[in-house]
């Protein structure tokens, strides 16, 4: 059974970071595409950044780029997401998740986490 289990979130100021962490189980990393989405309260589920299993090209939202770094532990199961000068519209639930397709959209992915809340306050 694969699980995705998060873990890092929490509440900052603006300006400050955090360092979300995703510990897959059930499932080899490095044969997945793995990606970064996150909710905020009355919108959509939004893409953040995703990273194919080469590890070599990394996309990102336009609203992140710059500020957030996606990386991937093969050894360790272990997806990342650093986020730098957080913003308030950073806040939001965030979302691991895993799949064959990847990409910029929900449906390539067939694996969620749970999902963990990142609050920035100004």
């Amino acid at each position: 059974q694969v699980q995705l289990a998060e873990s890092g979130g929490g509440s900052v100021q603006a300006g400050g970071s955090l360092r979300l962490s995703c510990v897959a189980s059930g499932l080899t990393l490095s044969r997945a595409a793995m990606g970064w989405f996150r909710q905020a309260p009355g919108k959509e589920r939004e893409f953040v950044a995703f990273i194919r299993w080469t590890a070599n090209n990394p996309y990102y939202a336009d609203s992140v780029k710059g500020r957030f770094t996606i990386s991937r532990d093969n050894a360790k199961n272990t997806l990342y997401l650093q986020m730098n000068s957080l913003k308030p519209e950073d806040t939001a639930v965030y979302y691991c998740a895993a799949g064959i397709a990847g990409g910029r959209s929900p449906p390539g992915y067939d694996y969620w986490a749970q999902g963990t809340q990142v609050t920035v306050s100004s």
